[in-house]
């Protein structure tokens, strides 16, 4: 489902203010970190998005003016400082664009929300929130959210190795315990993140929620491990998403026995009532159309002279 430039504009100029720039509804990014080679952080100028975002949340991107509009998790916002925090892995043609050209000063074309549910804090005692990979950034609003709430909060993060380790101190500022895991045993605890959900399961009995965000085949696991314990468990989905606001319906999920829009319904649902081998097999659905778009841009960059960014590994 497309749209005309016109009703584009007409869509960022709904959202976006960001005075100085040329274009006005553009947003402007005021500060970039990379984390790995294929891992960056980008954070803009919005403080109307920046107070009405909540954890759970998500945006939708427009990086350049003919550019394709990509669903990104708020990993960060800063009410006071009127910021907005995306961390973006570049994988596919247009991330790895922006890992080329977004740059601190530059503008995003267009930014649409906050966008999707809320996640729901409540009033639990203690949660465990879990990340895995590029899960890790967006779990941290969630983690800061519930020890505002008053909650004992246990952080689980787990990375391949110990240099793609990113906002540990953050965590550690939120979190009353603090557990890294890494594949090769570089950094914490040699394992996966559900191995962490173990420790804190066997030292904490009266878990009230386990937070999970990452890859699908991760939040499966960690629902699987709270499963025989009956432990509420969150998860946050990331199907094919177009328009955002459940028009489109590409984003359906299989929720226990109905079908759900993960932009308007969720994107967090609970992990014991996903079909998570469904979601898996949709994702894989425009993987040809991904790589065929990726190949005619690398080609493009090499024609202007400009080297596309080398195809790293997943986190």
């Amino acid at each position: 489902m497309g749209s005309t430039s016109s009703e584009r504009t007409d869509l960022q100029k709904a959202f976006n203010t960001s005075p100085g720039l040329e274009d006005e509804s553009a947003v402007e990014i005021i500060r970039r970190e990379d984390f790995s080679d294929v891992t960056f952080m980008l954070e803009f100028h919005h403080p109307m998005m920046a107070k009405a975002a909540k954890p759970g949340q998500f945006v939708i991107v427009i990086p350049q003016e003919h550019g394709e509009r990509i669903p990104l998790t708020i990993a960060d916002f800063d009410r006071k400082k009127g910021t907005v925090t995306l961390v973006i892995q570049a994988v596919g043609k247009t991330t790895k664009e922006m890992q080329q050209t977004c740059h601190r000063g530059t503008p995003l074309f267009g930014v649409v929300g906050p966008m999707g549910t809320p996640s729901h804090i409540g009033n639990n005692k203690k949660v465990v929130c879990v990340g895995g990979g590029l899960g890790v950034a967006p779990v941290f609003p969630q983690a800061r959210a519930f020890k505002e709430s008053g909650a004992y909060v246990i952080g689980v993060i787990g990375f391949r190795n110990k240099e793609l380790v990113f906002w540990e101190e953050k965590f550690r500022k939120y979190c009353d315990e603090f557990i890294i895991c890494s594949d090769d045993g570089s950094v914490g605890i040699k394992g996966l993140v559900t191995d962490g959900i173990k420790l804190a399961l066997k030292k904490h009995t009266d878990i009230d929620e386990v937070v999970a965000i990452g890859p699908p085949i991760m939040m499966k696991a960690c629902a699987e491990t709270t499963r025989p314990a009956n432990i509420k468990t969150t998860v946050s989905l990331n199907p094919i998403m177009v328009d955002g606001t459940g028009m489109c319906g590409g984003c359906r999920v299989k929720i226990g026995e109905g079908i759900k829009f993960a932009c308007v319904d969720g994107p967090d649902f609970d992990g014991h009532q996903v079909d998570f081998d469904d979601l898996m097999n949709r994702l894989k659905r425009f993987n040809e159309d991904e790589k065929k778009a990726l190949e005619r841009w690398s080609v493009s960059c090499r024609i202007r002279g400009k080297e596309a960014p080398p195809t790293g590994p997943r986190l």
